[in-house]
């Protein structure tokens, strides 16, 4: 019983020393890449700084000289998740806060043309009652209300046109 304890735990650390087998490798960037599959194809050889024991025998088999070929290298890459380092999540995020952000820009771009239609729309109509010629009143700054003269109803008139100007296009 004293000696299968310690074949166990040896055992288990070399169980243990196999998991945590780890690839590192430059990708076309300049990064040093940590990861426990294996580079990509287009990795060259010279780039893999390590890889654990056994990864050199699996490279020279025949099926990995096959997916070296161009043909088989596209369509295997085609199933595949995307290159390492390259966070999928974190593109989601980033597609998803542009789409609300054009989203958010849309609606505010609808406001504005709603409020540009609606400011129109009143300038237009007081342009129609100034030049209808019918007499107006407004209230003055100490609350009283004064009837409009011709220059004050020039001066409107001409106000209400740069807002029709600027508004109506």
């Amino acid at each position: 019983m004293t000696l299968h304890r310690p074949l166990l735990l040896a055992g288990l650390l070399l169980a243990c020393l196999s998991a945590v087998a780890q690839y590192q490798w430059i990708d076309k960037d300049g990064r040093r890449v940590f990861s426990d599959r294996a580079p990509p194809a287009d990795i060259p050889v010279k780039n893999i700084l390590s890889q654990p024991r056994g990864a050199a025998a699996l490279a020279a088999t025949p099926a990995a000289a096959e997916a070296a070929t161009p043909a088989a290298s596209a369509t295997a890459t085609a199933g595949k998740a995307p290159a390492p380092g390259v966070d999928k999540a974190l593109d989601d995020k980033k597609k998803q806060a542009e789409a609300a952000d054009a989203a958010k820009q849309k609606a505010d771009e609808a406001r504005q043309a709603a409020a540009r239609a609606d400011n129109c729309k009143r300038a237009q109509g007081a342009k129609a009652t100034l030049d209808s010629g019918m007499r107006m009143a407004r209230v003055n700054a100490k609350g009283e209300r004064e009837v409009l003269d011709d220059a004050q109803r020039a001066a409107e008139l001409k106000r209400v046109n740069e807002i029709i100007a600027a508004s109506c296009k």
